[in-house]
């Protein structure tokens, strides 16, 4: 009973409390909505990854191979970056198409609100 009412009597607390605790948010909205920031951060660190990958890489048709192995090799943790950025792909491809079956689902495209906030 004394952490409830602390809760929501101290002023720190009670801005977590509200943000976090007691956020009204409608029942329906589940962890199907969650793929679309997900989305956000597979695109982010695609473009990210992608950019140093390619400072690295040559798309000369001699030396292309070579550029990936000294990528793997050579670069500071670019066997990494190779790895996210090839997953990372796969993982936005899952997500989206996930993303695009819940809003299917709940028939989110008929409402122009929708369309509107992107």
């Amino acid at each position: 009973l004394m952490a409830h009412t602390m809760r929501k009597t101290n002023p720190l607390l009670k801005i977590i409390n509200n943000s976090f605790i007691d956020l009204p948010t409608p029942v329906n909205l589940s962890y199907w909505w969650n793929f679309g920031s997900l989305l956000g951060i597979c695109l982010m660190m695609q473009i990210i990854t992608g950019l140093f990958l390619a400072m690295h890489y040559t798309a000369d048709t001699t030396s292309a191979f070579s550029s990936v192995v000294h990528i793997c090799r050579d670069v500071n943790y670019g066997w990494l970056m190779r790895n996210i950025h090839a997953n990372g792909a796969s993982f936005f491809f899952i997500c989206i198409y996930l993303h695009i079956g819940r809003g299917a689902y709940y028939g989110s495209y008929k409402y122009k609100e929708t369309w509107n906030i992107g």
